[in-house]
């Protein structure tokens, strides 16, 4: 195993726990380690497999964070490949100072914003990775959804060997292409489902299909481009848009759970539908999603995980 280690400064604040946790959602997830300190992931990089460990060596408001990574190639470009996904998948550069001015105006959203100060919006790998995500956990329980993800992970990521353990990274397209529905159904997906998946990663993998290109059309184009496709409906598209894309003024007005903790933390008597809680919103354009992230975070650390 060859091994790689280097520091990066995010824009503060920055706080590793809050931002790694918005990425797990459950203590489920083993695919996004952490054990209350280090951050992990097998990440494939260039053809290689890298195990992957971030720390945060220094304050929120002057953060640093050290990263070492072993796997099976290191080249002289490993540094920024990773140093590129790192940035994307922790939201290291993301300026939130007009979320946090905004904030600072507002008696509603103050409390949360300084509650989770420093969590920034990550951002999964690959828009692919977005839409496994949220299929997977399409008219789900999150924890049931997280439960069934990780059975794929162990299944079918690719595994990467250290003296701690065996450890997978997320399935890629080429991982899920040669996988028959059966297969998927054996793990508890619906045979819907299955069919979606095999049919994005073999779409990807056969037929050209690009999902990143979508990043590059305004928000209305993508939702349509993409709720074209198997298994993809307004909510998962929304979902791929701000986990995928990083569209931090998205907030998924379809998702259940998060929609009822905002009618919760509102105090709205009446249960919202999707236009309500854009309306609800109006009042912090553009910060749709760091809403629905902070919602996540409250939910996590009401449920005793923070």
């Amino acid at each position: 195993m060859y091994q790689i280690s280097f520091f990066l400064r995010p824009l503060p604040p920055f706080r590793l726990d809050y931002t790694v946790w918005v990425l797990r959602r459950r203590p489920d997830n083993i695919w996004d380690r952490w054990d209350g300190q280090v951050y992990q992931r097998v990440l494939s990089l260039d053809d290689a497999l890298l195990d992957t460990a971030v720390t945060q060596t220094g304050p929120p408001e002057d953060p640093e964070l050290k990263v070492a990574a072993a796997g099976t190639k290191i080249s002289p470009d490993t540094e920024s490949t990773l140093t590129a996904v790192l940035d994307r998948l922790l939201g290291l550069q993301t300026d939130l100072a007009g979320f946090y001015r905004l904030a600072a105006k507002d008696p509603k959203l103050k409390p949360l914003a300084v509650s989770f100060r420093g969590m920034k919006p990550p951002r999964y790998p690959s828009v692919f990775e977005a839409l496994v995500n949220a299929i997977t956990c399409q008219q789900f329980t999150l924890t049931a959804g997280i439960r069934l993800l990780s059975r794929l992970v162990l299944s079918y990521g690719a595994a990467c060997k250290n003296r701690n353990g065996v450890f997978h990274a997320f399935p890629r397209p080429e991982d899920l292409a040669r996988v028959e529905m059966e297969d998927l159904r054996k793990l508890g997906y619906s045979r819907q489902k299955a069919r979606a998946l095999i049919y994005l990663a073999r779409m990807g993998m056969e037929n050209g299909l690009d999902l990143e290109a979508s990043a590059s059309l305004e928000d209305s184009k993508a939702v349509e481009r993409l709720t074209a496709l198997r298994g993809v409906g307004r909510w998962t598209a929304e979902y791929a848009l701000l986990r995928g894309m990083g569209r931090i003024h998205i907030f998924p007005g379809d998702d259940v759970g998060v929609r009822n903790r905002l009618q919760t933390w509102m105090e709205v008597k009446k249960p919202l539908d999707y236009e309500g809680v854009l309306r609800i919103l109006q009042r912090w354009k553009p910060y749709g999603g760091l809403i629905y992230f902070h919602l996540l975070l409250k939910g996590l650390r009401d449920a005793g995980h923070l």
